[in-house]
C-alpha cells in the first residue's frame, strides 16, 4: 500500500496493484507497444499479457522523492527503442502524477524484446 497524502483528518492509500494497473494501461496506451511480459518470467520464453493482466508486467517500489516503477515491455520491429522507451516513461509518469496524484521518482522501460507489429 502507497500512502499518497496525509492530514489532520486521515490518509489516502491505494494499493500497489491499483498503481501497477494505471501505470500499465499508460504504457499500453503509447505508439510503438506491442505488449507488456511478466517482469518475474523464468525461462527464456516470453508471452505478450492480456489486457486483463497488465499488471503482471509492472513492477512498483518505493524511492525517497516517490515511486520507482520498472515496465518490462516488447516493442514493435522498425519503430525506433529510444523513442518508445522515452513516451513510456512521460506517459506513466504523467498518468500517475497528475491523472492519481502519486509521486513518480523513476520510471524504468525495460525492453524485453522486439515483435513484428501485423497489419490487419
Amino acid at each position: 500500500m502507497f500512502t499518497i497524502k496525509s492530514n489532520d483528518l486521515g490518509n489516502i492509500t491505494v494499493e500497489k496493484e491499483v498503481v501497477e494497473t494505471i501505470a500499465g494501461l499508460a504504457a499500453l496506451d503509447c505508439y510503438g507497444l506491442v505488449g507488456m511480459v511478466p517482469h518475474n518470467i523464468q525461462s527464456g520464453i516470453t508471452h505478450i499479457l492480456g489486457l486483463e493482466s497488465v499488471r503482471k508486467g509492472v513492477e512498483v517500489k518505493n524511492g525517497v522523492d516517490g515511486l520507482i516503477v520498472d515496465v518490462y515491455v516488447i516493442i514493435g520491429y522498425g519503430i525506433k527503442i529510444s523513442e518508445v522507451a522515452l513516451s513510456v516513461m512521460q506517459k506513466v509518469t504523467y498518468v500517475l502524477e497528475n491523472g492519481a496524484g502519486i509521486p513518480v521518482e523513476k520510471v524504468n522501460v525495460n525492453v524485453e524484446g522486439i515483435r513484428v507489429i501485423k497489419d490487419l
